[in-house]
């Protein structure tokens, strides 16, 4: 008996659990895409190759587990390499599967042809390659499953030629492949949790900060079970979300341990990283957000991760569900931290300085009332895909007045805009039945805008809250800081209808300009149970906290740079 390779691989992803391919049509794929359809796994079209693998992400995220999408060869790929890339710095476990022409017809001019398609994937990718004989599908997709989710998780790339996809081949030739679930990672040193504990156990104002790196641990439930046991608050890396919001450890967003105070005496002095990454998110080598007096114990399975931006007191090389068992196994004693939880945990009360500040600005919403009034209407238990730019920074500024279950995106180290679109789609997938949240920019939403029409025709009850000030906002405020209004080029948009593009593919849509109607425009879009826009006609106004940087003041010969660190005026001085 005969099967094709496009049959084996379908057969091979099965194997390996996967449940959800996202997808767009090339001819290539065919076989491929049949036997997924005849074996029961699930397919989700997309209209752009990128979106297709932003969805991949956002799934991977959403469930925890593998993110799969599939694109044709040529430019197909060539579409979705930016999910590869924005996979490739969060560290998300994804596999991407492509075709090419023949093997037989290299270097004659083919059609979808004349790059290395692994080549270009290698520097992004935890793995590239490309199959040579159809019997060896099997094989090479278990190895990019376990590539995927090995240590650190993040994207794969397997190429199967045209030829090799449509051949026939005898299934008594195929050589049993090994099998695709990776076994449990590695617990920690005895000595190291020993160690961990005593810094931990020595402090007066110790605080968890839960990053990305948990989900694919599935350690929510050891951080919940730490947290009760240890008492100590536990704030989350990019708005993700691991403890219930009304849990009294709760603190939200780290980006309110900036909020603590100016002195040291008011700010935490232990931290334990528990699957996050120092960097942009934690405000860099500032010590805004973690004080350079802090002490610092980090868990992460990537060894190499560790102490990468200052020096780590006590390292912690495991997985981190297992690393937080073991923590909160050891039976010694912790101290009462009641009071400094409770004043940790009550930062995101504190009232915003644009609290105050007027509702409408030269006649359109302030983006913070706008927003934050947005963010209220949310029903519990939804997620919240956010994209990056200056929306962000709004959504971060009123993120703990929302009911989320969890928070995905900010752009993610990559600062990629318009992934959110796709990324919401792969959580409305991963989480049927749950409500969806989409907070971009105008900018942002104009990348992916066609993908209502995905969300449409599968039925994902998607709202998109698009934050629109009519320009590129984080684009107009750096050069206006740097050049003053000249500087202002090709960062102005025109006032879209975005909510009459999203009608036109059959979604709700609803464009609102007061901010008294707000709420029923949100909550009209949440009970029609279908994919909708609300286009929020906010003004370009103060800047956000968060959307600020990370600079200090510049000192003389040297420059303030948009996002990063003051800089020397001459490369690679100071």
């Amino acid at each position: 008996m005969t099967v094709s390779g496009g049959e084996l691989l379908a057969r091979a992803l099965k194997a390996a659990d996967v449940k959800v391919v996202f997808a767009l049509h090339g001819g290539h794929l065919d076989p491929f895409l049949l036997a997924c359809q005849e074996i029961g796994i699930k397919l989700i079209d997309g209209r752009h190759e990128g979106a297709v693998g932003h969805a991949a992400e956002g799934y991977a995220k959403a469930s925890g587990t593998l993110g799969v999408a599939a694109v044709t060869a040529g430019a197909g790929f060539a579409n979705g390499v930016a999910s590869l890339v924005s996979a490739h710095t969060d560290r998300t476990p994804m596999l991407m599967i492509t075709s090419s022409p023949p093997l037989a017809e290299a270097e004659l001019n083919e059609l979808q042809g004349g790059i290395d398609q692994v080549a270009v994937a290698r520097p992004v990718t935890r793995w590239a390659q490309r199959v040579t004989a159809t019997r060896r599908i099997p094989d090479l997709t278990a190895l990019a499953v376990r590539k995927a989710l090995g240590v650190p998780p993040g994207p794969v790339l397997l190429e199967v030629p045209v030829d090799l996809m449509f051949a026939e081949v005898d299934e008594t030739r195929i050589v049993p492949s090994g099998h695709a679930i990776v076994a449990p990672l590695p617990g920690p040193a005895e000595e190291a949790v020993e160690a961990a504990g005593s810094i931990l156990r020595s402090a007066r104002r110790p605080v968890i900060v839960a990053g990305n790196g948990l989900r694919y641990a599935r350690a929510e439930p050891a951080l919940r079970a730490f947290a009760d046991r240890s008492g100590i608050p536990v704030f989350s890396q990019m708005g993700t979300s691991w403890l219930p919001n009304e849990h009294p450890l709760k603190a939200f967003g780290a980006w309110y341990l900036a909020a603590l105070g100016q002195q040291d005496a008011t700010r935490p002095d232990a931290v334990l990283l528990a699957g996050a990454r120092m960097g942009r998110y934690l405000g860099g080598r500032t010590g805004s957000i973690i004080p350079h007096s802090a002490r610092i114990v980090q868990i992460d399975i990537d060894a190499s991760e560790i102490g990468r931006l200052r020096p780590v007191d006590q390292p912690v090389v495991a997985d981190a569900a297992q690393a937080l068992r073991s923590l909160a196994a050891d039976p010694r004693a912790w101290p009462d931290w009641s009071g400094w939880a409770a004043a940790a945990t009550g930062a995101h009360r504190a009232r915003s300085q644009f609290a105050d500040e007027p509702h409408y600005l030269s006649g359109r919403m302030h983006p913070y009332h706008a927003v934050r009034t947005a963010l209220e209407q949310i029903p519990h238990g939804s997620t919240i895909v956010v994209d990056g730019g200056e929306a962000a920074g709004w959504v971060w500024e009123s993120l703990a007045r929302s009911r989320h279950r969890d928070v995905i995106g900010f752009g993610g180290y990559t600062g990629i805009l318009g992934a959110s679109t796709g990324m919401a789609i792969g959580a409305q997938v991963a989480r049927p039945g749950t409500q969806v949240v989409l907070f971009c920019g105008d900018g942002a939403a104009g990348f992916h805008i066609q993908e209502f029409d995905t969300m449409v025709r599968h039925s994902l009850p998607i709202v998109v809250v698009v934050v629109n000030n009519a320009l590129w906002g984080q684009s107009v405020r750096g050069q206006e800081k740097r050049y003053g209004k000249r500087g202002v080029v090709i960062s102005r948009l025109d006032d879209t209808g975005y909510e009459l593009v999203a009608r036109g593919f059959g979604a709700r849509g609803e464009r609102v300009a007061k901010l008294e109607d707000v709420p029923g425009a949100m909550n009209r879009s949440f009970a029609e149970g279908r994919p909708a826009c609300v286009n929020l006609s906010v003004a370009y106004g103060p800047e956000p906290r968060t959307a600020a940087g990370m600079s200090r003041r510049p000192a003389s010969g040297e420059i303030s740079l948009p996002y990063y660190e003051t800089t020397a005026t001459a490369p690679g001085h100071g």
